[in-house]
């Protein structure tokens, strides 16, 4: 073998080094389009902005999972080692609900729209041994890990007195005026931006209403 061919040779594997490590997985707080918003013992919060056309890299998600989609737009997913699946629409409040089958699960995301694919991705850090008997409203979805609430507000609608009893995540899915108020009549009222999102780790009974013009949509996401 001639110098020049051992030179094409070793630049020829070479790329074939790079390009597999450019693919190689990542974990989910490590992909750099996966910006973490809020992270305790609990949870971790990432929000997610893909622009149109583009890919996440490969990443790995280790927990259950609740995801609420942000913005409308159209995106596939291809799990690790097969082939990319099927266009699925996304629209603002659109909810996602993951039970981590194993250990781990790998995939990429793209998005296919024309427009960016905005979304909070909620890591559910530790599945109960006993999971909390009690559900504070009508379920929208669940996992072994949490309990999800969906709230759609008309304006001047008010949703049922409930209670939370174990920690949770509020999350606005879309903007609007929110007020709360508690069982006593105290309330505060605030415009809630899509994306939005607070922490809550105390019993809280309260209710939720939209003041505003438009319609809003809360998210709870309850720890088990």
């Amino acid at each position: 073998m001639t110098v020049k061919t051992q030179l094409a040779l070793f630049f020829f594997l070479s790329c074939i080094f790079a390009s597999q490590e450019a693919s190689a997985p990542v974990l989910v707080e490590n992909e750099p389009l996966h910006r973490v918003v809020l992270k305790n013992e609990s949870v971790v919060v990432l929000h997610l902005t893909l622009p149109p056309g583009e890919r996440t890299l490969y990443h790995t998600h280790s927990h259950d999972r609740v995801a609420v989609n942000l913005s409308s737009t159209s995106i596939t997913q291809q799990t690790w080692n097969e082939t990319e699946g099927q266009p699925s629409p996304a629209a603002p409040g659109t909810i996602s609900v993951y039970t981590l089958s194993g250990s781990s699960f790998t995939h990429r995301v793209h998005n296919i729209g024309s427009a960016p694919f905005d979304v909070l991705d909620v890591e559910l850090l530790e599945r109960p041994g006993t999971p909390s008997p009690s559900a504070a409203a009508a379920i929208a979805g669940e996992n072994p890990s949490a309990r999800v609430y969906s709230w759609v507000l008309a304006p001047g609608s008010v949703s049922a007195m409930h209670s939370h009893v174990r920690p949770y995540l509020i999350v606005s899915a879309k903007g609007f005026t929110l007020k709360m108020s508690a069982p006593d009549g105290q309330s505060t009222a605030h415009d809630v931006k899509p994306g939005e999102f607070h922490w809550v780790n105390t019993k809280v009974t309260h209710s939720l209403a939209n003041v505003g013009s438009t319609e809003g949509q809360i998210v709870e996401i309850e720890l088990k």
